[in-house]
């Protein structure tokens, strides 16, 4: 299909473009940006005026839920919500049952996913067996089925010494390592930050320096062993700073946050909101306020909306006992760009973190648009408010603290390898 997108303002932070431009896509790639081809008739016309023409979101963390956990989300309902977010290309966290540990059920998550014709799905492989943290997997066959990065998800490993032998044979293929920085020693039965509303609510706690006695080890391995980390969804002031001094020594680290933990604080779980029950934990206002400027400076490398569906009935249950994690990639655009409003930055600034530097962080071509690349492309409009609801969620799960609020960014068209799979 030969797709001509007219009168859009294109921007695409890797390349500079920021101007009111036409796209013209033939065979799946971009084939032109401003005048059309010598001999070009397209078979569609997208009328762009007042949008925004942007690459495809990418987004590091995204939980489809299968295999095993189906009643939770399906595989079908969580691709629709990606690309009804406007999301081409993902990250999905090896913490399936059974987690994806193996070659094979790699294979099959990319045959099924492949057959749904949505979005690029990217396989985080299991670092160790069952993600039990004991013995650590076949990397080169994971990553020969599919695998592109390898991580723990929320499992953490049983010791510094199983964690230094990931890390090296993880630095012999030229793999990078996904970690999510918590001492399980001291976060133990916890469920929330360390602060007044956990002490006024009785609930059990997590202090900010189970995340920073993690980093700590982690970069030290980091040094011994020169492999590439990323650290996943970073939570506390303490824990920036740190990752910051590594960045200054040019440690080979990089880091994300969630969208969550830019808007929210454990001010927001209230009277025991489970939808606010989060891993890591909602922190303090000054732990928040860091985050948000660590994007703005660099620090933080990407904004990741992970996305975590949980069944109704798990998230009725008492605070402490509800099952952790919040829908998001249906609003991971939104609460971007509301993140960039409320810091007064170019759009282009924006949208880079969302979806250029986190394609780099996965190493895989995407999150840009350019004569040749595919044609994986976000159509929005920025002044257009809509208000999140259950029915307007495609995800199955629709646990989110931002029910009911209204929030910036209209997904109006989402394009995967050229073709059309979203339209508003």
């Amino acid at each position: 299909m030969k797709i001509h997108i007219k009168n859009g303002r294109v921007i695409d932070p890797k390349s500079g473009i920021d101007a009111v431009q036409d796209v013209f896509i033939a065979k799946g790639k971009v084939a032109a940006i401003g005048s059309a081809p010598v001999d070009f008739q397209a078979s569609r016309v997208i009328d762009a005026q007042s949008l925004i023409v942007c690459p495809g979101l990418v987004d590091l963390s995204v939980r489809l839920r299968e295999p095993g956990l189906e009643y939770k989300a399906t595989l079908e309902s969580e691709m629709n919500a990606a690309v009804a977010g406007g999301v081409t290309s993902f990250a999905c966290p090896p913490d399936t049952d059974p987690p994806l540990d193996e070659p094979g059920l790699v294979e099959m998550l990319k045959h099924r996913a492949k057959n749904l014709n949505q979005a690029n799905i990217y396989p985080i492989g299991a670092l160790t067996q069952g993600l039990k943290g004991e013995r650590l997997t076949e990397m080169a066959e994971l990553h020969d089925a599919g695998c592109v990065v390898f991580g723990q998800s929320d499992g953490l490993l049983s010791s510094l010494r199983v964690l230094m032998q990931a890390m090296r044979y993880a630095s012999t293929f030229g793999f990078s390592v996904w970690l999510y920085p918590q001492e399980i020693s001291l976060t133990g039965d916890g469920v929330a930050h360390d602060g007044e509303v956990a002490t006024r609510l009785g609930l059990p706690v997590i202090p900010a320096c189970a995340e920073t006695v993690a980093i700590s080890n982690i970069v030290l391995l980091m040094q011994e062993t020169g492999v590439h980390v990323h650290l996943c969804r970073i939570s506390s002031a303490e824990g920036l700073a740190m990752i910051r001094s590594a960045k200054q020594r040019g440690l080979p680290v990089t880091c994300d946050v969630t969208v969550n933990h830019l808007h929210l604080s454990d001010m927001d779980i209230g009277f025991f909101d489970s939808n606010c029950h989060l891993m890591p934990p909602l922190r303090g206002f000054g732990d928040r306020y860091a985050l948000r400027h660590g994007v703005l400076d660099g620090t933080i490398d990407a904004i990741c909306s992970d996305h975590a569906p949980v069944d109704e009935d798990a998230k009725l249950l008492p605070f402490g006992q509800s099952d952790i994690g919040a829908t998001g990639v249906e609003l991971l655009l939104p609460l971007a760009l509301k993140w960039g409003m409320e810091m007064r930055l170019p759009l282009s600034k924006v949208l880079a973190r969302i979806t250029a530097d986190p394609a780099g962080i996965m190493g895989i071509d995407a999150g840009h648009l350019s004569v040749g690349s595919t044609a994986d492309i976000c159509i929005f409009d920025p002044d257009a408010y809509w208000k999140v609801t259950a029915a307007a969620l495609h995800s199955q799960g629709k646990n989110t603290p931002f029910i009911g609020m209204e929030l910036p960014g209209e997904i109006r068209y989402t394009l995967v390898h050229g073709q059309i799979v979203y339209q508003r």
